[in-house]
């Protein structure tokens, strides 16, 4: 399941998933890439794993495995997110950088829980070069 964070709001969209995921928890988001479109600016996405959930999946998807098509995805946003924060545990690291990389030619950076707060930090500040 994706949850909603407090800390969304203006462009900063702040997720937690703690089970599994599917297409109805990237249905939640998608109303708020489009208001944020809306205002002219870029979607900054905040992605925390909280793999600790009392589910008796492994990971976030079914038996830990997940499969994809990459030539029948079509993820229609990736020009409009320039930072995206993965704060998760390290063994995740490597997974999830390969499984967002192909969506986006946003900034991606990957945060270990310890550093959640340096994570909220870099998605809330960071400057990027279009805002110069």
């Amino acid at each position: 399941m994706l949850q909603l964070l407090d800390f969304t709001g203006g462009n900063i969209i702040a997720t937690r998933a703690n089970d599994l995921l599917g297409i109805k928890d990237y249905e939640k988001i998608h109303p708020f890439i489009h208001n944020i479109m809306s205002t002219g600016k870029k979607v900054r996405w905040y992605f925390e794993m909280d793999d600790s959930s009392s589910s008796n999946s492994i990971g976030f998807w079914e038996d830990g495995e997940i499969e994809i098509n990459y030539g029948n995805i079509k993820f229609t946003h990736s020009n409009d997110i320039e930072l995206i924060a993965i704060v998760g545990d390290k063994k995740w690291k490597k997974c999830m950088i390969s499984i967002m990389k192909p969506f986006t030619m946003a900034n991606l950076r990957y945060f270990e829980l310890s550093e959640k707060e340096k994570a909220k930090e870099w998605i809330i500040n960071e400057v990027n070069a279009d805002e110069l």
